[in-house]
């Protein structure tokens, strides 16, 4: 009984850890283009993570089976004590690592390392190599580079279908201080001048379609496609730490109620700790306008709500970041030092997360026995 509550709080450290490093990265083009303060796009960012993480218990079964781990080692390696301990434990340390010094990394990612890692760490271990190559590193590494080519084909055919429509920029310059709007497109508009501050001066859009402003229209979509992106991600996550619950505590795993308790948890972490993730997704990966964080959601939102009823299981990390990489290549305004930042935490976290788990079920057997 101990060990089953110890595990269950393990759980909801894992839990936290994953909204206050994941939840805020579905809004973060809200904030980063300036469209809403941080603390409207966290809010919106929770609420509709929260609606995913409950619709998930209708639309991801197959996720909850790939990772109780039943697919990855053999029964006998599930059954050991201690093991779903320590997969937990080092899944939700290398988030929290993560976490702390402001890297986006895939939770998905930390979840795997640590099952992988306890799991070859067994006695007698077998791990179904195959099946995890095809059903979780593919969809993995595929994610990203689909993301990045969707930003780079999707963003230049809606800057076209903008000008189509007659619509144009406003950009603002600083001089001394003032901010002087500029009109950028093919129609040259009167040029008046604006007194006002720089959070509030920013890149709108002029014109109108269907008679519907096209910045309001703009805005309207960009919460609903960062809406969208934290639904996903809700879906897609959510599943995967109630697998562990099943295998840790499966009286405790079952039904709704643990995907509302997960969604309620990974809320808390969202809203009390994600500040350092959310400023590297919002401000330093690449300058972004309404209408690029607008693209960057949709391809996100479209990848992983695509992926979740298949049982792949995408990293919304991978794929949200990686759509901002393909917006900054496309702009040419990408840092590239971040993006390297990044990539390098995503390429230690896998081995991080399995050190971790095959220390600890070393060390938990050690005790029990």
């Amino acid at each position: 009984m101990i060990a089953t509550v110890a595990a269950l709080c393990f759980i909801g450290l894992l839990a936290y850890a994953n909204g206050a490093n994941d939840n805020f990265k579905g809004v973060a083009t809200l904030f980063g283009s300036g469209v809403s303060d941080y603390k409207k796009a966290l809010n919106w960012g929770t609420a509709m993570t929260f609606a995913g993480s409950v619709s998930a218990v209708w639309l991801t079964a197959g996720l909850v089976a790939t990772f109780s781990g039943k697919q990855i080692v053999s029964p006998e390696t599930l059954a050991l004590p201690g093991f779903a301990m320590a997969v937990v434990m080092a899944a939700a340390a290398t988030v929290l690592i993560a976490t702390r010094i402001g890297a986006p990394i895939s939770t998905t990612h930390a979840l795997v390392g640590a099952l992988l890692g306890a799991g070859f760490a067994a006695p007698e271990s077998v791990i179904a190599w195959s099946k995890v190559g095809k059903s979780i590193f593919l969809p993995l590494g595929v994610g990203p580079l689909l993301a990045i080519a969707g930003a780079m084909l999707l963003y230049p055919l809606l800057t076209r279908l903008r000008a189509a429509l007659g619509i144009t920029r406003q950009t603002c310059v600083c001089v001394g201080n003032e901010w002087i709007p500029q009109t950028h497109g093919t129609a040259l508009n009167t040029i008046s001048v604006v007194v006002e501050s720089q959070q509030v001066c920013q890149e709108r859009y002029s014109g109108a379609i269907f008679g519907v402003s096209a910045q309001t229209l703009l805005d309207q979509l960009h919460y609903l496609s960062a809406g969208l992106v934290s639904f996903a991600r809700g879906v897609n996550d959510t599943p995967k730490i109630v697998a562990l619950m099943l295998l840790a505590a499966p009286f405790a795993g079952q039904g709704m109620t643990a995907f509302v308790g997960v969604g309620v948890v990974m809320g808390l972490g969202g809203l009390l700790g994600a500040r350092r993730v959310a400023e590297t997704m919002s401000q330093k990966i690449t300058p972004m306008n309404p209408g690029q964080g607008l693209t960057a959601n949709l391809i996100t939102s479209a990848l992983v709500l695509a992926a979740s009823p298949l049982a792949l299981p995408l990293s919304t990390t991978h794929v949200s970041c990686g759509a901002l990489f393909g917006i900054g290549a496309v702009t040419r305004q990408a840092r590239w030092r971040t993006i390297a930042g990044i990539f390098a935490a995503w390429l230690i976290t896998l081995p991080l997360a399995a050190s971790l788990g095959a220390m600890l079920l070393r060390f938990n057997l050690l005790v029990i026995t």
